[in-house]
């Protein structure tokens, strides 16, 4: 249960043609939201795998392994805290809890983000004060930005929505696409669980959403009712509304 002997099992099924194209699909190149990342080209099912079967890594070993420079073992740091998790005492998910949003400088993808925030911070949260979702919210840090409003699917599968679209009219006029993506696919879900308490919020705010947002929230409407919404959408936002 070491740093050295995670590493050595991940790179024994490294694969470079995979890297290659988790490169690219990622976007890592220069001035794209990944960029300078660097892969080995492992699958998330065989890095959950291994992370499953190292459970028990202490959280300084866990720390040797966010700092590596390769995505996929930064994903397995994270996956080995959200095993731990399932079983651990509310002592313990706290200590986890308080690791992860310390390392946040290190969950710099979409991925790690929305594999491992419902598990480690919305479960947490879910009997607790939620005030530190919307200081995430508002800092200047997309992933922490991101790590705010996914981490409500815990909150949504438990039915409990405000938090959701609370988070989301704060972010709504975030001018970066992954977390319109994020919004729009918490309000999805949210729809789920409660279709009139989304419908009310998009009659408020549909016409001030991201395209991306309101897409992704109104999938599971019948035509009629999407055609009607994406109708609300304002063509234009104002570019002094926009934030970081």
């Amino acid at each position: 249960m070491t740093a050295e002997a995670i590493l050595k099992e991940m790179q024994a099924v490294a694969n470079p043609e995979k890297a290659l194209f988790l490169h690219r699909f990622f976007k890592t190149g220069p001035g794209q939201y990944g960029e300078g990342d660097r892969f080995l080209g492992i699958v998330v099912p065989v890095t959950r795998r291994i992370a499953g079967a190292h459970r028990q890594t202490p959280l300084e070993e866990i720390e040797i392994l966010l700092q590596n420079q390769y995505h996929e073992i930064r994903l397995c740091a994270l996956l080995i805290l959200t095993e731990r998790c399932k079983k651990a005492t509310e002592e313990e998910r706290g200590a986890i809890y308080h690791f992860y949003l310390q390392h946040t400088d290190r969950i710099n993808n979409w991925d790690l983000v929305d594999l491992t925030c419902p598990e480690i911070v919305g479960k947490y949260l879910l009997d607790k004060d939620r005030q530190m979702l919307y200081d995430l919210a508002g800092r200047p840090h997309l992933w922490e930005q991101r790590i705010a409003v996914v981490s409500t699917l815990a909150f949504i599968r438990q039915g409990e929505l405000a938090d959701t679209f609370a988070l989301t009219e704060q972010l709504m006029n975030h001018r970066q696409d992954l977390i319109h993506k994020a919004c729009g696919w918490m309000l999805r879900e949210a729809g789920k669980r409660d279709r009139d308490a989304l419908t009310r919020f998009l009659e408020n705010f549909a016409h001030l959403l991201p395209r991306t947002a309101l897409r992704y929230a109104i999938e599971h409407y019948p035509p009629e009712q999407r055609r009607y919404f994406m109708q609300k959408k304002s063509p234009k936002i104002k570019a002094n509304s926009i934030i970081q």
